[in-house]
């Protein structure tokens, strides 16, 4: 067999990102707005096992929703990934995911059920992992070829442990987890967050404010943990994984977040904010770029004043994309 070799590059890689986060620390909000900025104005598939609380949002987020019942194996799961990959979705979002590992018909029932018709002995307890953890694996395997963007939410819970302490007592204390982590630990396999591209805690103290589970270092100044998660964090991730440089001095600092936000009436009308994302896509612009530029966390945060001005900007900035193309 003869291998070919060509020079290595960032374009067009496929991202999963998952949010863990007990109830309350605002895990389908957050994924809702990374979703919103990795689609850049396209419609993303949102695969609801939680009765539609996903549509709660359905008038502050453009999605399609489609729900997904029990058994919550792990085919069922890969099926409806693969059916939202195939109809040509850029990001989908699955909340929750955790079913797969602790719902009805997830791979904790399924072992369960292995161990009874084993005979509920010393040697079946081993043997009735094989296959709940044989198709987890697969059903991994198959999220990383996925050609979508995904964002999987993921329960956490509080866990704790008996250990004992330096005076040979025994006392109770946060459990820790992989990495380090104390406390919150997601439902899941226990190695799954950490074969994800980015994975965050969420806590219910600090709704949608990330915590660190997994975060490359280049994608760290994109979570900023005292500050929550906004639709930038997902176009900055989008454009990285196509390729583009949102690295130091265009990438989401702690300077970018020096926002304004004008009061409501002197913001711009959602058919400017519309205009303006129609410009950006006219032109080659993420629309993160111009956010970045007016400082706003959102397009109709653009104060009325600066319209024409953020108009203009686009249009000076897609000209110099494409002059840089053309001299390529």
């Amino acid at each position: 067999m003869t291998f070919t070799f060509r020079p290595a590059s960032r374009e067009n890689v496929g991202l999963i990102v998952g949010l863990a986060g007990a109830s309350g620390s605002g895990k389908t909000y957050t994924a809702l707005r990374l979703a919103t900025g990795m689609a850049a104005g396209k419609r993303f598939a949102v695969i609801d096992t939680e009765a539609g609380r996903s549509k709660h949002y359905a008038d502050r987020f453009q999605f399609d929703h489609g729900d997904l019942t029990p058994p919550f194996t792990p085919d069922r799961y890969s099926e409806a990934i693969k059916a939202a990959d195939d109809a040509g979705y850029p990001v989908i979002v699955v909340d929750s995911f955790s079913h797969e590992w602790a719902g009805e018909g997830g791979c904790l029932d399924w072992q369960e059920q292995e161990f009874e018709r084993m005979g509920r002995n010393d040697r079946a307890l081993m043997a009735s992992w094989i296959k709940p953890k044989m198709a987890h694996k697969m059903m991994v395997q198959k999220l990383l070829q996925c050609r979508a963007h995904l964002i999987l939410c993921l329960r956490a819970e509080e866990k704790i442990e008996m250990v004992r302490n330096d005076k040979g007592k025994m006392e109770v204390v946060p459990k820790k987890g992989r990495a380090g982590f104390v406390g919150w630990l997601p439902i899941c396999e226990k190695s799954l967050p950490f074969e994800l591209t980015t994975s965050i805690l969420l806590l219910p103290d600090a709704p949608g404010c990330p915590q660190k589970l997994k975060i490359e270092d280049q994608h760290l100044s994109y979570f900023p943990p005292e500050r929550p998660v906004t639709e930038e964090a997902g176009a900055a991730l989008a454009a990285w994984a196509r390729g583009e440089d949102v690295g130091q001095g265009t990438g989401i600092t702690e300077a970018h977040y020096q926002v304004t936000t004008p009061a409501p009436d002197d913001r711009i009308t959602a058919r400017e904010a519309a205009d303006l994302e129609a410009k950006c896509l006219e032109v080659g612009v993420p629309v993160a770029n111009l956010m970045r530029a007016a400082k706003v966390e959102r397009l109709g945060y653009i104060a009325k004043a600066d319209f024409e001005r953020c108009l203009h900007w686009v249009t000076e900035a897609g000209a110099k994309r494409q002059l840089a193309s053309s001299d390529v």
